[in-house]
């Protein structure tokens, strides 16, 4: 649908590699060559998601250990988390958003958007994190919607390492929508096993458990569109 001059006459705010929130940059080393497929581009990884996570910790007055027992890991492992020496799985991401009462897309950081209706990210821009599992293969969230306190959805671009896993179920309220770019994956919802190839697509209830894997031997990329803007 064409826009009326009125609409088309919104401000538009471009999104930049660091947004309000400060730098961005490598999160962690290696399998970065296996990443790159066709139509991908190169995204800003964010390299301070675990101070985000203290920033967050802190302003709730937590503990480590108070928030580690909910997460269900040690305080060590959340200790590395939070300096960066350890990565944390997209179920173990989750879990900690819970916990401090924020979610995956809060961590990412507000940008500067002024509060205008209108966002446009970059292709070569789009803020991103990586998650991995045991320090095994990764996956790699690529922001598509901006990150605003107030947005309804969010819309991610999921580019998961030949092997990576999102590290078990997941719950939380909410509608998941996704359609697979490249590759070939495995979603499990409520223990119904779907494996999706790429031009297909899938609905589901966020509170049902999910997770979800990589069966290619290359890399797959899934565009993944939930609501409310958990992640």
């Amino acid at each position: 649908m064409q826009a009326s001059s009125e609409e088309a006459s919104e401000p538009v705010s471009t999104v930049g590699p660091t947004g309000a929130s400060g730098s961005v940059g490598a999160i962690s080393g290696g399998h970065e060559s296996s990443m790159h497929s066709e139509g991908a581009h190169d995204a800003q990884t964010m390299s301070d998601l675990g101070a985000r996570i203290r920033e967050a910790r802190k302003s709730k007055k937590m503990t480590l250990r108070g928030v580690a027992e909910q997460v269900g890991c040690s305080p060590s492992m959340l200790s590395k988390i939070e300096t960066d020496q350890a990565t944390p799985s997209l179920r173990t991401l989750h879990r900690i958003a819970a916990v401090l009462d924020t979610s995956i897309i809060h961590l990412f950081g507000s940008e500067d958007t002024g509060g205008e209706e209108i966002t446009v990210i970059r292709h070569d821009q789009r803020p991103a994190v990586r998650v991995r599992r045991d320090g095994g293969a990764s996956i790699l969230l690529e922001r598509l919607s901006p990150s605003m306190p107030d947005l309804m959805l969010s819309a991610n671009i999921h580019t998961l390492e030949p092997g990576a896993e999102s590290g078990g179920d997941i719950q939380h309220a909410g509608q998941e929508v996704g359609y697979v770019l490249q590759g070939k994956a495995e979603l499990v919802v409520a223990d119904n096993l779907y494996v999706l190839e790429t031009g297909d697509s899938f609905y589901f209830s966020s509170n049902l458990p999910h997770r979800y894997r990589n069966l290619d031997e290359g890399v797959t990329r899934i565009l993944w569109v939930a609501t409310p803007a958990t992640f």
